[in-house]
């Protein structure tokens, strides 16, 4: 391997895998972050409530995990206890319940059924389980697209998603102490041990000439750094709200909203370091309908807030709230698959990697698999001697 380096831009959870992933193939690596800390959309905010920008959970079942577990940088799990909220149920026609509609249940067990690239979800699922199943499905799924109207997106993307979050099996879901968060910063030790060179309040607007580039930003920074409008895919549009309240047995730990696509979590249950001893943090998040105004969005949130923590008005000790559009990952349209979303490798020896790029996976789980197969094709850019000879 030659001594010119690569070139990592951007330190969220994309950025600090691709550079991992060179220094640890021998290269040199500077990555570059504009903002005064590393983490992306995995930073939180400031003890003593922890709170994230959106669902902070890992899925152990997908090559991510395990590049994360053989690194030994996920830490400590956390595990629902005995003395934080314990009910988990669905919002359907405005009440909390626990089961869910027949057509739905069906929808579960039937995971070995092919769903089509080229339907939507709406049509293809009312047609095999009826349409109020399909519509609570799509709805229960909206936690992975952030969406008001998944029904609309591919029924194989939606139908994958829907498996991975309810199979007739253990869940995969993992709660790291600490969150996302957490993780990161085990990233960012780890990247450092190995000599990437990080450089901090580092906003680039042009090209580095030289060796390989991995661009590990958003989407829509990767367009305008690259001087390339062709860089767009569908993402979500939702509002969020963190709470934090004292402690009550009547809170629910997880609601999935079957009636507008809504979720609620608590994170405090199996994370005692999110919050003050005695009190409970949840996050709340609901998609903006088309037309939609945020403020209304965020009106029917506390609605949701209302059913998911009785009387929270009353108990609260902080909130926040937040909007997410163009930030919550990719989503398939009928017809189209991950493959079809911007390809990774740019040519001039640039590569792409991020949450809307074209690798399997959801959310941040695109985020990584797409650093690591860019972070791979650098490596053997470098190793070729490709080079970027001029900014695009």
């Amino acid at each position: 391997m030659n001594s010119t380096e690569i070139t990592v831009i951007g330190g969220g959870v994309a950025g600090l895998t691709a550079a991992i992933t060179c220094a640890e193939a021998g290269a040199k690596v500077t990555l570059h972050e504009a903002h005064a800390t590393l983490g992306g959309r995995g930073r939180a905010t400031p003890a003593p409530y922890v709170a994230h920008e959106g669902a902070h959970v890992f899925y152990a079942d997908g090559p991510h995990w395990s590049w994360l577990t053989e690194r030994k940088l996920v830490g400590k799990l956390g595990y629902p206890g005995p003395r934080g909220p314990r009910r988990f149920g669905f919002r359907r026609d405005g009440e909390l319940r626990l089961g869910v509609p027949a057509g739905m249940l069906k929808m579960i067990m039937h995971g070995r059924r092919p769903a089509p690239v080229d339907r939507d979800f709406g049509s293809w699922a009312t047609e095999h389980y009826g349409e109020v199943a399909a519509r609570a499905a799509a709805n229960a799924i909206s936690v992975a697209t952030y969406a008001a109207d998944t029904h609309r997106l591919s029924a194989a993307f939606v139908w994958g998603l829907f498996h991975r979050v309810f199979a007739p099996k253990p869940p995969a879901v993992r709660w790291v102490v600490g969150g996302w968060a957490a993780v990161l910063a085990n990233m960012a030790a780890r990247a450092r041990e190995l000599g990437v060179r990080i450089e901090l309040g580092s906003r680039v607007t042009e090209l580095p000439t030289g060796g390989p580039v991995v661009v590990a930003t958003e989407l829509a920074s990767a367009r305008a750094l690259l001087r390339d409008d062709s860089l767009r895919w569908r993402s979500g549009h939702c509002v969020l709200l963190d709470l934090a309240v004292r402690h009550s047995h009547k809170d629910a730990f997880i609601v999935f909203d079957l009636d507008e696509g809504g979720f609620h979590e608590c994170y405090s249950a199996q994370d005692r370091t999110v919050a003050p001893a005695g009190e409970s943090l949840f996050q709340l998040d609901l998609p903006v309908t088309e037309g939609e105004s945020n403020a209304a969005a965020h009106a029917r949130l506390e609605r949701f807030a209302d059913l998911a923590v009785p009387g929270w008005r009353d108990r609260l000790t902080w909130h926040r709230t937040a909007t997410a559009r163009g930030r919550t990952g990719a989503l398939d349209l009928p017809g189209q698959t991950w493959r079809d979303r911007p390809a990774i490798a740019r040519g001039d020896g640039i590569f792409l990697a991020g949450d809307m790029v074209a690798a399997p996976g959801m959310r941040g789980e695109i985020a990584m698999n797409s650093a690591l197969l860019a972070a791979q094709a650098a490596i053997q850019s470098l190793q070729h001697g490709d080079s970027v000879t001029s900014a695009q």
